[in-house]
């Protein structure tokens, strides 16, 4: 095999059309199958509506009994108020959500890097020194929670001085390792002989990694990328961040929804602007998954 063929050979191969195969399912049972989904959907959709609906409510509604789920008269006067305080703050609306985005991309795409390439080794080098201690230790850190970590990160972090810095935030989210226990699991489907050919065309590790670990594991990275973005875009870096043109967005919003009843609806309306990003990068990275997951496979 040539050096060209070996950068072709990799990529993500699409599954050939099959015919369907009969469904042993009854139309009772799909139909009982499409209630109990739409049932789990509408469960899971409360919060967000409840989240929706609040934001849209006047102050007086939140005083009533018994609450009331829906609102009765809808107004965008949170959404003004909203701005009209983070227009009347220290630091500018653009300042924060310029700190939020830079820490959220810098984050996560170095955590992608890193987590691949550390999941490279551990799933597929099995001559590797250590590799089933690293493996137990990547998995006992799984039961540690921010809670618990919390006190010997920050005394890790002011020995480094990085006290009042965004590498304050950026550091710790690096160190999860959630990414590379779903990588290694991952990468320990993917065939041996496939990196074995490509040793013997002549590829390093590296070319390896780039050729044909990374056009494999796209689902994977993908998933991953959910999970870190929607972290560290949620990251407020509290106790950690005290300088105002530091801080990230949500750091302000919590701010505004923290002024008690009176800022109930304000609060709602933080919400919803915190949750959009998230479920932008939700919907496209899912896209992306399932049209992964569907056209490509490779088999031993």
């Amino acid at each position: 095999m040539t050096e060209a063929a070996l950068v072709k050979y990799p990529k993500p191969v699409k599954a050939k059309s099959k015919k369907h195969r009969r469904s042993k399912r009854t139309v009772g049972g799909t139909i009982g199958l499409f209630v109990f989904l739409v049932a789990i959907a509408a469960v899971m959709a409360i919060p967000l509506l409840y989240t929706v609906m609040s934001a849209l409510k006047p102050p007086e509604e939140f005083f009533l009994f018994p609450p009331r789920f829906f609102v009765i008269s809808p107004t965008l006067n949170n959404f003004t108020n909203m701005g009209d305080i983070i227009s009347n703050m220290q630091v500018s609306f653009e300042r924060y959500l310029f700190n939020s985005i830079w820490i959220s991309a810098v984050t996560t795409v170095i955590y992608l890097y890193i987590t691949t390439l550390a999941a490279y080794p551990l799933a597929k080098h099995d001559a590797m020194p250590g590799k089933k201690s690293m493996n137990s230790i990547i998995t006992l850190a799984l039961m540690f929670t921010p809670a618990i970590t919390a006190v010997p990160q920050y005394l890790v972090l002011s020995v480094l001085g990085l006290i009042d810095t965004p590498l304050g935030i950026i550091l710790p989210m690096l160190a999860s390792t959630m990414g590379v226990f779903l990588c290694v699991q991952f990468l320990s489907v993917i065939p041996t002989a496939i990196i074995e050919s490509a040793k013997i065309d002549g590829a390093g590790e590296f070319r390896i990694y780039r050729q044909v670990i990374m056009p494999n594991c796209r689902p994977i990275v993908m998933t991953i990328l959910i999970f870190q973005f929607q972290a560290v875009w949620a990251a407020t870096g509290a106790n950690i961040i005290f300088t105002e043109a530091l801080k990230p967005l949500p750091a302000a919003l919590s701010q505004i929804a923290t002024g008690g009843i009176a800022r109930a609806g304000v609060g709602m309306a933080v919400a919803i602007i915190l949750l959009i990003p998230p479920v932008v990068v939700f919907t496209i990275s899912q896209a992306n998954v399932i049209e992964t997951m569907t056209h490509s496979g490779i088999k031993d």
